[in-house]
C-alpha cells in the first residue's frame, strides 16, 4: 500500500469541533491516521452546554500523538463568532491553512413547546446552529484562497421524521436549520472550490446513553467510526464533486436523504379535489 493511498490528508489541516469524545473523538483520530494534522476544539462542556473541561482537547491530541500523528487542541467556544474565529485562527497559526472543517460539535436539550425556554432554545442553536454557521464563515476566506475547502456538516435524524416525538423543540429544529445552512453554502461554495455536505449519524455518543439504556442494545454496530469514515470521504478529493448532500451514516450502512417537491400525494390530490368543489 503506498504512503498516499495510507495518508490521503498528508499535508492537509482538519478542524473538529466538539472533537473530544464520542463521534468527534472518531472524526479526529481517523483524519490524524489518514496525515492531516488536526485541531481537536472542544471546551468540554457536558451535553447539555454547560461546564467546561479545558484538558479533554489535550487527551484525544495524546492519542493522536501516542500513534504518530499530529494534533493540536483548542478550547475555543464556536457558538460566538469571536470563539469560531479563534479555532480557525489557531489551526492558520499553527498550521499555515485550513483545508477541512467537520462540525461536530452539539449539544441536546429543549422540552415541548410548552417547557422550552428561551435560555435553553438560545443555548442549544448557539452551539448546534450557529457554531457551524460562525466556523464556516471564519474558515471560508481560506478555504476560497486556496480553490479547496471541505465542510462537513452535523445533522440529526429527529429533524427529519415524526417517529422522535420526545425529541423536543429546540435540537430538532436547530438541526433542521443546519440542514438548510448546508444547501445555502453548497451553492455558495461552488465558484470556490468549497465542497459542503452533512451528516445525519447513528452511533453510540453521550446523547444518546440513555436512550439505548431504555430500550436495549440496537442491532447495528454503532460504533462512531462507522460515521468517521464517511466525512472522511466526504472530505477526500474523490468526493470533489459531491456538495449539498445530506447521508444517513448507521452502522456501515448509509442512506441519502433527499427532499422534493411532488405532486402525486394524497394530500395534493384531496386539495386540488377540494379547491375543484368549491370553485
Amino acid at each position: 500500500m503506498s504512503s498516499d493511498f495510507a495518508r490521503p490528508f498528508a499535508g492537509r489541516v482538519a478542524l473538529v469541533t466538539g472533537g473530544a469524545r464520542g463521534i468527534g473523538r472518531a472524526h479526529a483520530r481517523l483524519l490524524a491516521e489518514r496525515g492531516a494534522a488536526v485541531i481537536v476544539c472542544d471546551v468540554g462542556a457536558g451535553t447539555d452546554g454547560l461546564g467546561r473541561d479545558g484538558g479533554i482537547a489535550q487527551t484525544v491530541c495524546d492519542e493522536i500523538a501516542a500513534d504518530g500523528g499530529t494534533a493540536l487542541a483548542d478550547a475555543s467556544d464556536i457558538s460566538s463568532p469571536e470563539g469560531a474565529a479563534a479555532a480557525v485562527a489557531a489551526a492558520v497559526a499553527a498550521f499555515g491553512r485550513l483545508d477541512i472543517v467537520i462540525n461536530n460539535a452539539g449539544i441536546a436539550g429543549g422540552g415541548d413547546l410548552e417547557a422550552v425556554s428561551e435560555t435553553t432554545l438560545r443555548r442549544v442553536f448557539a452551539v448546534n446552529f450557529d457554531g457551524a454557521l460562525w466556523v464556516a464563515q471564519a474558515a471560508w476566506p481560506h478555504m476560497a484562497a486556496q480553490r479547496r475547502g471541505r465542510i462537513v456538516n452535523t445533522v440529526s435524524e429527529v429533524a427529519f421524521g415524526s417517529r422522535f416525538s420526545t425529541a423536543g423543540i429546540a435540537y430538532p429544529t436547530a438541526k433542521a436549520a443546519v440542514w438548510s445552512l448546508t444547501l445555502a453554502l453548497a451553492q455558495e461554495g461552488r465558484e470556490h472550490g468549497i465542497t459542503v455536505n452533512a451528516i445525519s449519524p447513528g452511533a453510540f455518543s453521550r446523547m444518546n446513553e440513555a436512550m439505548f439504556a431504555a430500550s436495549g442494545k440496537p442491532v447495528l454496530d454503532l460504533d462512531p467510526i462507522h460515521v468517521a469514515r464517511v466525512a472522511a470521504w466526504l472530505a477526500s478529493d474523490e468526493a470533489a464533486d459531491v456538495t449539498g448532500r445530506v447521508i444517513h451514516a448507521a452502522g456501515g450502512q448509509h442512506r441519502e436523504y433527499v427532499m422534493e417537491r411532488r405532486r402525486d400525494t394524497d394530500l395534493t390530490a384531496r386539495l386540488e379535489a377540494a379547491l375543484a368543489r368549491a370553485s
